[in-house]
């Protein structure tokens, strides 16, 4: 339909009015065959690379201009037109569906200076999820184009640049410098003293930043009640190991198990004396000195020994025990900003800058325990043996293998997955499901942890969290999920066991009882939560908060009671909702054969369940097994979006483009080694940005908007 000289019009799908493409910001120019289109593509980038090389072959910065100015010209002149007939419709103005608005991409050189979002709109496109059902479709000539420019846009070789020029101002790998997280604090402490903290909890929680984890410095903000609380945990931490000394035989130790550990530890702490009674203060300048080379990470001052020891000097002037006065140092050890904090002292040249070996030693031990470095990786740093790569994978191989990886499981593993609120966050209704109870959740939370935990521990494909061929599970889980347990192999814990699953429905994450009761509601089961948890946790897709006012789902139609199926398809009626909501309900209806508490059932209340799937891609799928395989058709996906996420963990900050380099090294060593973890482990441990840091004290002193493709991208929503 044509509105006006020039301005075609399509249907809009919401009003049923004409509306002119590109609502009349653009005027369309209709393309040429798809052959022409391709050719004149190569034909535009091939002149302007030999033009460049003509000019200066030498001169690379000549060439990438060149290359992206003919870029930019076949979006002006080729793919504009496509996004102005198909897209112009959702996308245009304040309001764009998904916040992805054309109106800042009126132009070739505007895209090259917001190119983040364009690598998702390419996804979108290719698994038919964009342009959404009833708007117009781009046709297979139109799509391959749309692919062809976006593969074809030049790209510096930064990978190379880095390995050349440590002091190049666009490498954003900053990272703040931050406090501990409750979990590396109260791991930490137990590494250090011998004793756990009684209630971790009483510690402040973390928020989270960067790609979703608390390990992000710019979301670990430091109160007086996190130091109120740091002083109270290790002053009755250390005051608990000094109460089983000979001199205070009298205190009362209700919990024999810990009166236990207490002893160990008090044994650790004063293993250097042979006689506390005849100890003097060389002997205690030896345990603080130990003690803080630990805590703080790093080889300790003389100075600094002297000032803890004014402490045991004023504690003896007043009549205290040799251990009680040694306590005093330790407590300020625990409760020191080097302790405290994760500092990576800027130098006065600022820039990028490789991280001290004693640093490297507190990244290496957050990262793989989220905890302090033990006395061997100390050793290696203080012998400077934490310089080679070699030498840093054998020191990640044997942290991995340390029962102390199993933090991988709890940190990661479970902020990864959605789950690390799970035991307070997720209340299933008493009334419809009488059998949840607190031990339960704890089982089911435990089984989350040892599942991605043992992928690193026992070095398997990660694909295995998408369809593993065994799950470990206790009696109470066996109950639970009606499992027989005949026993692979036992684990370190008897009380344990790993299993090998009779068939696909369990195995991975997909199946957790941990997972499917989070992404359900306290009544019932929800295949919108759980089909955005494959979509987002799992594939990386992003799924837009849903409009204003959006109806609740009717139970009845009529007379007739609707399955859960029935009123989420009524609901998709709305053009509102069918453009998410196409691609999350499939995915979670393959998941209904699970209730509310992760158990299998056929039926919900009196009607059958349909577990079947159909995607926008045009795929389908019946249940739990087949959805697992529609997952790994797309593992590309899910692994691209593993390793962002557990490099965003390690690095503990956003990622930026300049990471690329490091995730493509990370997907081929998986590809080339039948995807097992301890590559990726190891491609991460030994990466440029993992071993540097960019201290921004030099950023005054220089440029960083130039270099920079993203630099004015940075709240850019994908569609």
């Amino acid at each position: 339909m044509l509105l006006g000289p020039n301005v075609r019009s399509h249907t809009s799908p919401q009003t049923g009015s004409p509306v002119p493409d590109g609502c009349g910001l653009f005027p369309t120019i209709r393309a040429a065959s798809f052959h022409a289109m391709l050719a004149g593509i190569f034909a535009t980038l091939f002149a302007s690379l030999n033009v460049s090389m003509a000019a200066d072959p030498n001169d690379e910065a000549a060439k990438f201009e060149a290359a992206t100015k003919a870029w930019e010209a076949t979006y002006d002149e080729q793919v504009l037109p496509i996004l102005q007939d198909r897209c112009a419709d959702c996308h245009v103005g304040e309001d764009a569906e998904s916040h992805f608005n054309l109106d800042r991409y009126s132009s070739g050189k505007r895209v090259s200076k917001r190119s983040r979002a364009w690598k998702e709109v390419g996804k979108r496109v290719r698994l038919n999820e964009m342009p959404p059902e009833g708007s117009p479709e781009m046709t297979d000539n139109e799509k391959a184009l749309l692919h062809q420019w976006l593969d074809a846009r030049p790209r510096r070789d930064l990978c190379s640049s880095l390995a050349t020029d440590e002091t190049k101002s666009w490498y954003q790998g900053y990272v703040m410098s931050r406090r501990l997280t409750r979990t590396e604090y109260t791991n930490a402490v137990a590494e250090l003293v011998g004793l756990p903290v009684k209630d971790p909890s009483q510690i402040p929680s973390d928020g989270a930043g960067g790609e979703g984890f608390d390990t992000a410095g710019d979301a670990l903000f430091t109160s007086a009640i996190h130091i109120e609380r740091y002083l109270s945990v290790a002053a009755g931490l250390i005051d608990e190991v000094l109460a089983t000394s000979q001199n205070m035989q009298n205190q009362n130790h209700n919990d024999q198990s810990r009166k236990h550990l207490a002893r160990q530890a008090h044994q650790q702490l004063f293993a250097d004396v042979e006689d506390v009674t005849q100890a003097d203060r060389e002997d205690a300048s030896r345990i603080i000195e130990a003690f803080a080379h630990r805590a703080w990470r790093r080889t300790v001052e003389f100075g600094e020994v002297d000032r803890l020891l004014t402490l045991f000097d004023a504690a003896q002037s007043r009549g205290t025990s040799f251990e009680v006065a040694t306590g005093e140092a330790l407590k300020a050890i625990l409760v020191s900003p080097h302790f405290l904090f994760v500092v990576e002292t800027e130098t006065p040249e600022g820039g990028v800058q490789r991280l001290t070996q004693h640093q490297l030693a507190t990244r290496l031990a957050l990262f793989l325990w989220s905890s302090v470095p033990d006395e061997e990786l100390l050793r290696a740093a203080d012998e400077g043996r934490l310089d080679t790569k070699e030498q840093i994978i054998e020191q990640t191989r044997r942290m991995l293998a340390d029962p102390r990886s199993r933090a991988l499981g709890e940190s990661f593993g479970l902020q990864w997955l959605g789950l690390s609120t799970f035991l307070t966050s997720v209340r299933p209704d008493p009334e419809v499901y009488p059998e949840y109870n607190e031990a339960l959740a704890a089982d089911l939370r435990e089984e989350a942890v040892r599942v991605v935990w043992n992928v690193f521990r026992k070095d398997r494909s990660i694909l295995e969290l998408i369809d593993g061929g065994s799950m470990e599970i206790n009696e109470t889980l066996a109950s639970h999920y009606d499992i027989d347990m005949d026993p692979v192999a036992r684990t370190d814990d008897d009380e344990w066991t790993e299993i090998q699953t009779r068939d696909r429905r369990r195995g991975g994450v997909i199946s957790l009882g941990a997972v499917l009761m989070s992404a359900s509601y306290p009544r019932r089961t929800s295949p919108v939560l759980r089909g955005r948890w494959v979509l987002e946790e799992l594939l990386g897709g992003r799924v837009p908060p849903p409009p204003a006012n959006v109806p609740a789902l009717e139970e009845t139609h009529g007379e007739k009671e609707m399955t859960l199926r029935e009123r989420l398809e009524l609901h998709r009626k709305n053009p509102e909702c069918a453009s998410c909501h196409n691609r999350m309900d499939p995915l979670g209806f393959g998941l209904e054969n699970f209730d509310g508490l992760g158990r299998w059932r056929e039926r919900d209340g009196s009607l059958e369940i349909d577990s079947s799937g159909k995607l926008p891609s045009g795929e389908t799928f019946q249940g739990p097994e087949e959805l697992k395989q529609v997952i790994l058709r797309r593992s590309s996906e899910f692994e691209e979006h593993f390793v962002k996420k557990l490099l965003g963990f390690a690095l503990g900050r956003e990622l930026n483009e300049f990471d690329q380099c490091v995730i493509n090294d990370c997907l081929k060593g998986l590809a080339a080694n039948e995807h097992r973890s301890s590559i990726l482990m190891e491609t991460i441990a030994t990466s440029y940005p993992f071993q540097h840091r960019y201290f921004k004290a030099a950023e005054s002193n220089q440029d960083q908007s130039s270099d920079n493709d993203d630099a004015d991208d940075a709240d850019e929503e994908a569609p």
